[in-house]
């Protein structure tokens, strides 16, 4: 039996309108590239030291960024080389000018790095703004007597430098 045009027509609607959806990748491809981008171009922007609420640091203005070096931090009674306990504060002798503990990982460091620039390795130090001076050039002393004379100390910006 023939059906009319308007029969016809109908079917060929109801068959049009009621077929699943197709996904377009084209655009969702597009969306995600965009996203890509966008990360890659933010994420090279951020430098941030591994920071711990028990190592309080000193307020400062300083508008350079850190980099990511040897980091010597001093955490309550412990110097921690890399996250790594290397000495104790409390077993620093008044008289001793270095820290044992210490100049030995910077020594074993030092061997496994290769060659030492001429004007030596770097490292940055994080003590607390209630760390002595004479604590501190002990352990910058140590630094200094292994080759490691580019001495950085870890701050906290204040706020008044803002990059970007």
């Amino acid at each position: 039996m023939k059906t009319s045009r308007r029969a016809h027509r109908m079917q060929r609607h109801y068959r049009r309108m009621h077929r699943p959806g197709g996904l377009n990748l084209v655009s969702l491809m597009d969306i995600f590239t965009i996203l890509v981008f966008f990360l890659m171009v933010n994420s090279s922007d951020v430098k941030v030291m591994q920071n711990t609420a028990d190592v309080p640091l000193p307020l400062s203005s300083a508008q350079q960024e850190a980099e990511d070096t040897l980091t010597v931090r001093l955490s309550g009674q412990s110097v921690l080389v890399h996250g790594r306990e290397v000495a104790r504060l409390d077993t620093i002798e008044a008289e001793d000018a270095t820290v044992p503990g210490l100049a030995d990982a910077l020594a074993w460091r030092r061997e496994h790095q290769g060659a030492v620039p001429e004007q030596g390795l770097e490292v940055t130090i994080m003590a607390g703004r209630d760390t002595s001076y004479r604590l501190l050039r002990k352990i910058m002393q140590t630094c200094v007597d292994q080759q490691y004379r580019r001495v950085r100390l870890a701050v906290e910006s204040s706020g008044e430098a803002r990059n970007g």
